[in-house]
């Protein structure tokens, strides 16, 4: 039996919905020849309750911080305005994804997700996107991360950040080439009826 990959999705107020939906679709849906599931797909907010996601969609995380799992594989940051308005002024939220970036060997975000991991100090001396809107003042505001226009997204090796809302999606594909393969990959996207190109 191969190894199973547990993915972390960050949850918070006003999360755009398929900036955490997508890859949580990508990872759960992938399958190996023998049908075995190769992702455990959790999420994780601060205090493990309710929240409201974009334009009011409910959703309940399966974890807190004080409770989340220590091994992840893979901890994903999602993006939306509650990622530009809320958690980059949320020290504990920040403090909390300095220490996963240490236990983590693979951090990425999706959309304006790169807000958060910048302010975190984790995107210094790297290469990173974020959506196509926010590319100006992302440079402005964190010049020590060389900004990257016009692509889906960026593979900084344990560090990846992806463009707007659905590129998330072609990142999470990227992921599970890198981890299984092209054929793997190929096989989900078809499943998901998603074009991608790898």
């Amino acid at each position: 039996m191969m190894k199973q990959y547990k993915v972390g999705i960050f949850l918070f107020d006003d999360v755009e919905v398929l900036d955490f939906a997508g890859p949580f679709e990508v990872f759960s849906v992938t399958r190996l020849d023998d049908e075995e599931h190769p992702f455990d797909v959790k999420t994780v907010s601060e205090d493990g309750g309710l929240l409201r996601a974009r334009n009011g969609l409910r959703v309940q995380p399966d974890y807190s911080f004080d409770d989340a799992p220590e091994d992840f594989d893979i901890f994903i940051v999602p993006g939306g305005l509650g990622a530009t308005q809320q958690v980059v002024h949320n020290d504990r939220a920040l403090s909390w994804l300095r220490e996963r970036r240490e236990k983590t060997p693979t951090l990425a975000s999706v959309c304006t997700g790169s807000y958060v991991l910048a302010e975190a100090g984790l995107l210094n001396g790297h290469r990173a996107t974020t959506h196509w809107a926010y590319f100006d003042e992302f440079e402005h505001k964190y010049p020590g991360t060389a900004l990257v226009r016009d692509v889906k997204f960026v593979d900084e090796g344990a560090l990846l950040t992806s463009g707007g809302i659905s590129a998330g999606i072609n990142m999470s594909f990227h992921l599970v080439a890198r981890l299984l393969g092209t054929g793997v990959a190929r096989k989900t996207a078809r499943r998901m009826e998603y074009d991608i190109e790898i």
